[in-house]
Formats: C-alpha cells, sequence, structure tokens
C-alpha cells in the first residue's frame, strides 16, 4: 500500500519539481538493499543519487508534503472505490516556498480543483489569498472574530 502512495505522489511531485525529484521508499543496505519500513529518501535527477528527505529545502518540503498527502488520498479512492475525497485543506507552509514554487503549487491546486475537487487554504500569505478567487478572511478585534467574505 505505502508503494502504492508512493507512486501516486511521484505523478504529483515529479511535475511540481520540474522533473527533478521522486520519491522511494528506503533501503536498508545492511540487510541486501531491502525495503525498510516506512522511511522515505528522494532521488535526485540532477545527481543520479538518493539523499534524505531532511537536505530538501523548505519549498521542496512543502510539495513533497503536498504530493504525498494526494498521493494517498488517490489511493484511498482507487482502493476503496465507491469512496471520494472530494475535500482537502491546506494549513499553511506557503511563506516557504520562493515565488517560482508558489506558482508551481498554486498551479498543483488549481490542477486538483479541476479533477472536481474542492481545496480550502489556510494562509496569511498576501499573495495565496490574492491568487485565490473565493474566501473568507477572518479580522481579529479588540470585540472578538469577525469574518469577511471575499468574491472574485
Amino acid at each position: 500500500m505505502f508503494d502504492l502512495v508512493l507512486i501516486s505522489a511521484n505523478a504529483r511531485f515529479k511535475p511540481m519539481s520540474g522533473g527533478r525529484y521522486t520519491l522511494e521508499r528506503e533501503r536498508d543496505l545492511s540487510k541486501g538493499a531491502g525495503k525498510k519500513g516506512l522511511g522515505i529518501v528522494v532521488h535526485d535527477v540532477h545527481t543520479g543519487r538518493t539523499r534524505a528527505t531532511s537536505t530538501l529545502s523548505g519549498g521542496e518540503t512543502f510539495m513533497a508534503a503536498l504530493a504525498l498527502a494526494l498521493g494517498l488520498s488517490d489511493v484511498v479512492e482507487s482502493v476503496n472505490g465507491g469512496v471520494h475525497l472530494n475535500t482537502i485543506f491546506i494549513d499553511e507552509g506557503f511563506g516557504t516556498l520562493d515565488t517560482e514554487t508558489l506558482d508551481q503549487a498554486l498551479q498543483t491546486l488549481q490542477d486538483i480543483v479541476g479533477e472536481s475537487r474542492a481545496v480550502g487554504l489556510i494562509s496569511h500569505v498576501d499573495i495565496v489569498q490574492q491568487a485565490i478567487p473565493h474566501g473568507f478572511q477572518i479580522s481579529k478585534t479588540a470585540s472578538g472574530s469577525h469574518i469577511h467574505q471575499r468574491l472574485a
């Protein structure tokens, strides 16, 4: 099941990373290079080597996490035929992205919406708020929080 999630995640992560990265199951080199639990490493096409996911930048880590979440969603849907996960929520992480990576992440999320899914984003990053046509803005005041609806 884990390998299916990685395959599905890579279908998202590879394009998001411009073809540079794929996620792989960590191998246990002490036991003949067999599969080792649920550890993940990243294969970097530029170097031709795998490396620890902890070496990814903040933006790359965000994309990997997004790809894994989407991959898990895809596998749950495919294994449980009648289940359709039509809404996902993403809470932050956008502040760690450079402009190009942010554009790629937002395009990926837009593509998901095109697949008949709703995507909820929670973000304080202005450019993300501007890129989302419909939403709510929550403002804290001394008298309590207030919700303002934004329409495109």
